[in-house]
């Protein structure tokens, strides 16, 4: 079926949202918008579904979501005998409407629907499917995606997002049933009335609130603090949560940015609600300055990922992903031997594209660190695995370089909430004794050598994209580049061949991991370059580390690497 027949087909249709009863009428006559839309179905992957909100196969509405959650009914009535699954949704542009859609599907399906009676964050999420005992999963989520865009997570029973085996299953199924047909939808008060659909207690949400506080790494009793916090939500989902645990904390001097403090998934502050942004912090860096703060702390909208700027001589320095993620780790190491509580064998994981910096801390505690594809999936079932033998408090630290990190089992994805509990412990801890956490930092790098990492997005919008992105990966199979700006490659990686080759001597030997399109190039100087295509947006990601103690040399090298990269993908 070609774009124009999808659209004949919904131009039949009496469409039950206004919204898209209107744009139908401004695209009529205009071939290039409708071929936007209707040019291919918005496809079902590890990530759930993402994409721009509007009419159209290719477009986020209640159409694609609820034909989405029928594919997903039919997978876990296949799975299992009783099937329930929890949901929840962000503050974005008809993510309550979309929560709501999907409850409506599961119920007239036969599975049981537990739905937040209001927004939460996505780790709330990962811990209701766990401590509810259900089948799946789903919040309503484009995580920092623009304001245009929202998505569909989905989730397994143990509270990871999707493996790729179930992610190929559900789409078949979906994709064999007729999208206004062949969905089943029940009323919402029908589904209430029946106990189909049921609402999550607040008293799920303070046992997740407990669980994140019982991983305080210092055990010392809870005193007043005097750290001073500029919090920003990004007018998103953490201004609740995030607020309760740093006031269990201690800390009374929390000063939100009332611009962005109240859920608006329009994001009128910020183009891109991204706390990796340093436009995004910058209301946020502003009040710090009002107030002399400390800290300022930013959650991305569905408030798995937190990033901060510090304030150290006067100026606010916004660390990296990479960077936290070991001070992190340095300051849960420090505090776990002190107060003798490290575990036998501690274990710590992060993914490949995430700094090595990480390996040579963990090395110089005794901690094994584990490196595992991108997507936080991965470090869940490395916590999984160690439940299940009962090995669970090994794990310290689960980090990536896209600021999500996570202390404990208590879920199996990344959460800003606990991180934002572990980072305000850190400073408050450092601030005791008159250093900052670039102070830390430093001291790090004294120590290992300065690691730099750098991350660079180049975007491939339009129905085209995903192929022009298909084909530079596979050009750069094809031929592999010799050199990144003059600088040879030692050794290339293929984890999606499972490959690992010495180009000097022609040796090839097996990446144990499970199959993924990344592409690793090792080059001279200590330097790294990783190419990957995003799970979640229309970009190819480009990844730097450059280790050298010439700071000022290392924008000098990465302007010149990524401009090497670029090149590539001409």
């Amino acid at each position: 079926m070609n774009y124009l027949d999808n659209y004949n087909i919904w131009n039949s249709k009496q469409l039950e949202d206004l919204d898209l009863i209107a744009e139908m009428k401004e695209i009529e006559g205009n071939d290039k918008e409708i071929k936007e839309r209707f040019i291919k179905m918005l496809e079902f992957g590890t990530a759930g579904l993402r994409g721009v909100l509007g009419v159209g196969t290719n477009r986020m509405n209640i159409y694609t979501v609820a034909l989405a959650t029928q594919g997903m009914a039919d997978y876990v009535k296949q799975q299992y005998e009783n099937p329930t699954v929890a949901i929840a949704y962000d503050s974005r542009i008809k993510s309550d409407l979309f929560a709501r859609i999907t409850a409506r599907v599961f119920a007239a399906n036969g599975v049981k629907a537990y739905l937040f009676k209001e927004l939460m964050p996505t780790p709330t999420l990962s811990f209701a499917v766990r401590q509810l005992h259900c089948s799946a999963g789903i919040v309503i989520t484009a995580s920092h995606n623009p304001s245009q865009y929202n998505g569909y997570k989905a989730y397994g029973d143990d509270g990871c997002q999707l493996n790729p085996e179930a992610a190929a299953k559900v789409l078949e199924l979906a994709s064999k049933t007729d999208i206004f047909e062949g969905v089943k939808k029940i009323p919402l008060e029908e589904g209430l009335r029946t106990g189909m659909i049921e609402y999550i207690s607040d008293e799920l949400v303070d046992q997740f609130l407990d669980r994140v506080f019982a991983l305080r790494v210092n055990r010392d009793p809870i005193e007043k603090s005097d750290l001073k916090v500029v919090y920003t939500p990004l007018n998103g989902t953490g201004n609740k949560l995030v607020r309760r645990i740093l006031g269990r904390m201690g800390i009374e001097n929390i000063y939100v940015v009332k611009e962005q403090e109240l859920p608006d998934g329009h994001f009128p502050t910020c183009t891109y609600p991204n706390p990796e942004e340093k436009a995004t912090l910058q209301l946020g860096i502003e009040l710090c300055k009002k107030v002399d703060g400390d800290l300022v702390l930013a959650t991305d909208p569905d408030a798995d990922r937190v990033g901060i700027a510090v304030k150290h001589h006067g100026e606010y320095i916004l660390p990296t992903g990479n960077e936290v993620g070991v001070l992190m780790l340095d300051y849960i190491a420090k505090q776990r031997i002190a107060q003798g509580t490290m575990p036998k064998n501690p274990i710590a994981v992060k993914s490949i594209v995430s700094t090595p910096l990480a390996d040579e801390v963990a090395k110089s505690y005794g901690i094994e660190m584990i490196s595992v594809l991108t997507g936080f999936k991965y470090i869940g079932e490395q916590i999984t695995m160690l439940a299940q033998k009962g090995e669970e408090d090994r794990f310290l630290l689960g980090f990536e370089e896209s600021y999500g990190y996570m202390t404990g089992g208590h879920v199996r994805d990344k959460d800003a909430v606990n991180g934002s509990m572990i980072i305000c412990e850190m400073a408050e801890y450092y601030k005791k004794q008159g250093k900052t956490l670039i102070d830390v930092l430093n001291e790090i790098f004294d120590k290992f050598g300065v690691y730099a990492a750098k991350v660079k997005g180049y975007t491939f919008e339009g129905t085209d994209g995903m192929e022009k992105m298909a084909n530079i990966m596979k050009q750069l199979r094809e031929n592999p580049p010799k050199e990144f700006a003059g600088y040879q490659v030692l050794s290339r990686a293929d984890y999606k061949t499972s490959q690992r080759i010495n180009v000097q001597t022609g040796e090839e030997t097996a990446i144990t991991l499970p199959t993924s399109n990344v592409l690793e190039y090792n080059l001279e100087n200590n330097l790294k370059v990783i190419v990957r295509p995003s799970g979640t947006e229309p970009k190819i990601k480009v990844y730097l580390t450059i280790v050298t103690n010439d700071r000022p040399q290392i924008d000098v090298i990465a302007q010149k690497l990524f401009e090497s990269a670029e090149a590539l993908m001409a």
